[in-house]
C-alpha cells in the first residue's frame, strides 16, 4: 500500500534513499526548510537553498515516481540574529508561488529564546498575511513541553486556524495538549530520540489517529528514511487493521496537506 512521508530532508539524503523509499511504497513527500548542519553566512545562501527545494529536489524525486513538495522558512536554529533572520524572511514571498511550496515551515523554537520567539511570531505573521499552511518544529528533550506551549500561545495570538497548523516532533508528554488545542500533531520516528516506531504505535493506541501523522524527518544525523513503513509494520504486527495503518500514514497527511491546494500524489 502507498504511504506519504510528510517530513523528510532529502537534500541530506542520497538517491539510493529515494529508490528504497519508492520500493517501500512512498508516493509523495514534503521537505521543510531546516538547518543545514552549519550556520549560513548570508541571506543569499537561502536563495540557493530555496532554489534547491523548489527545482532540484522535485526533479530528483520524480525520477523515482515520488512527488516532492516543500515548505520555506528560516529555521529557529538560525534565528538568534534577528536582523539576519528578517533579511531571509523578506526573500520567502518570492518563492511561495512555486508549484511545490505548501506553506511556511518548519518554524518554531530551539532554545526557547527571546529572539527565536520574535522570529517565530514574524513568520507566523507572514503565514497569516499570505494565508499559508504552517509546519512547526518543537524543541528537543527537557525544553519540549515549555517550547510547545510557547509556540501554541504564539499561534493563538494570530488569526491562523489551528486546523491549518501541524505541530511536529510531539512525544508522549505533548501530544494530548497539541490535539486538545485543535492543532494537527506529527510524530517523528528517530532511532535514538523523539519517537521510535514502537513508541509511536503506543501513542496511537492511547490517543487514536485523529489529526495525527507519522514522519521520518530523515536528515544529516542518525535517522531512517524508511521509518514510516517500519512503523506501519509495527502497527500490523500488533494486529491493527489496514484502515488504521493507512489513516496514520496516508489519509491524514493527505487531508492536512491538501488544504494547500498544491499537494498531490501519483
Amino acid at each position: 500500500m502507498p504511504y506519504i512521508d510528510p517530513h523528510i530532508h532529502m537534500v541530506s539524503r542520497t538517491t539510493d534513499d529515494y529508490q528504497r523509499m519508492a520500493q517501500a511504497g512512498c508516493v509523495a513527500i514534503t521537505e521543510p526548510a531546516f538547518w543545514a548542519g552549519f550556520d549560513r553566512s548570508s541571506a543569499q545562501g537561502f536563495v540557493d537553498y530555496y532554489r534547491q527545494l523548489t527545482d532540484t529536489e522535485p526533479k530528483r524525486a520524480a525520477t523515482y515516481g515520488i512527488n516532492h513538495h516543500c515548505w520555506l522558512c528560516i529555521n529557529p536554529k538560525e534565528a538568534e540574529d534577528v536582523g539576519f533572520a528578517r533579511e531571509v524572511i523578506s526573500i520567502i514571498p518570492d518563492f511561495l508561488d512555486c508549484e511545490n511550496v505548501l506553506g511556511i515551515g518548519e518554524i518554531g523554537l530551539n532554545k526557547n529564546s527571546k529572539n527565536e520567539l520574535i522570529i517565530l511570531e514574524e513568520q507566523l505573521a507572514l503565514a497569516q498575511r499570505l494565508d499559508q499552511l504552517v509546519l512547526v518544529h518543537t524543541p528537543h528533550l527537557e525544553d519540549k513541553l515549555k517550547g510547545t506551549n510557547l509556540i501554541m500561545d504564539a499561534i493563538d495570538n494570530t488569526s491562523i486556524d489551528p486546523g491549518r497548523v501541524l505541530i511536529d516532533h510531539v512525544e508522549e508528554h505533548t501530544v494530548r495538549a497539541v490535539l486538545d488545542r485543535g492543532f494537527w500533531a506529527g510524530m517523528t520516528l528517530y532511532p535514538d530520540s523523539k519517537c521510535t516506531p514502537q513508541r509511536a504505535a503506543d501513542i496511537i493506541e492511547i490517543h487514536g489517529t485523529d489529526r495525527l501523522w507519522i514522519n521520518s524527518a530523515g536528515d544529516w544525523g542518525p535517522s531512517d528514511p524508511l521509518a514510516v513503513p517500519k512503523c506501519r509494520v509495527e502497527l500490523a504486527s500488533r494486529g491493527h487493521s489496514q484502515a488504521i495503518i493507512n489513516t496514520i500514514s496516508y489519509d491524514n497527511p493527505l487531508s492536512f496537506l491538501s488544504q494547500s491546494g498544491k499537494f498531490s500524489v501519483k
